[in-house]
């Protein structure tokens, strides 16, 4: 059985390593085929396809992309895309100036609460990448000393009701949806448990994701208890999509699942991969 994932960032987004270093952590956990789906950006995917050829490691084009629904963020992952799709890029970097002003808002957010800095201090954290995300502000929270680890910010800071919350409306699910599509990628619900939504909502979630053509969920994911993946795979199998697996992984200290960590699929779903060309790659 291959071992595959589906979900990891580098330091063009919110991740601790540069796309050839995540590729060589990959090859040290024994991945042998990668999607890097790095947040609203996919210019790390050069530098990654360099080192996984030297690697033997298959690489997946990947794209985490931000999206406003029904007033919720979520994301939608890309795989198997063409980055060079002009749409997808005209699209992406709209979203990534969208960030900068996000950032600017959390930071003010911050001031308020009487923590200065913020802007400047996640921008130094954000790296040669530049994108500027929530977890860079979290990371710089912690250096402060404001909390314990990148995870414990995210809850006493910078989610709805608290005080770095603000507010954004990203992409919609049919363009970051049809972005995928058009580039001749699979589109996937992102870590779907996260959201925490009713069981109307994901209904209504999944009916309208699948009525705009996207194919899959991911199943496998940090962010997942057992009892959620069976959840998920179950949803996957009813709908007929297609059932991906991925770690979140960001780097060292900061993710649950390390590369080549994860468990297998729940039986009885059809992989993301069902159709892809994936020995010739390796061969």
């Amino acid at each position: 059985m291959l071992n595959i994932d589906l979900h990891c960032h580098s330091t063009i987004s919110d991740g601790l390593l540069t796309p050839s270093r995540l590729i060589e952590h990959a090859a040290l956990r024994g991945v042998e085929v990668l999607a890097l789906t790095d947040h609203d950006d996919v210019t790390g995917l050069v530098e990654a396809r360099i080192a996984a050829r030297e690697k033997n490691i298959t690489l997946i084009n990947g794209v985490e992309i931000s999206v406003t629904w029904r007033g919720r963020t979520l994301h939608i992952l890309g795989l198997g895309i063409d980055p060079e799709y002009l749409p997808l890029q005209q699209g992406l970097a709209s979203i990534r100036a969208g960030r900068v002003e996000r950032a600017r808002n959390i930071a003010a957010q911050l001031d308020r609460y009487g923590i200065t800095g913020s802007f400047e201090g996640a921008y130094a954290f954000a790296g040669d990448g530049r994108l500027i995300g929530r977890t860079h502000f979290a990371r710089f929270l912690v250096a402060k000393g404001h909390a314990k680890d990148v995870r414990s910010v995210f809850k006493k800071y910078l989610i709805k009701g608290k005080p770095g919350y603000a507010p954004h409306q990203w992409a919609t699910l049919a363009e970051a949806i049809g972005w995928i599509r058009g580039s001749g990628g699979q589109a996937i619900i992102a870590h779907p448990a996260r959201y925490q939504l009713g069981k109307n909502v994901l209904e209504a979630l999944l009916n309208e994701f699948c009525e705009l053509g996207g194919v899959g969920l991911e199943v496998i994911s940090p962010s997942h208890t057992p009892d959620q993946i069976n959840l998920f795979a179950h949803h996957a199998q009813r709908l007929n999509l297609f059932a991906s697996c991925g770690s979140d992984y960001h780097g060292p200290g900061e993710s649950y699942f390390d590369l080549g960590q994860l468990p297998p699929l729940p039986a009885g779903c059809i992989p993301v991969w069902h159709d892809w060309k994936i020995e010739l790659a390796l061969s």
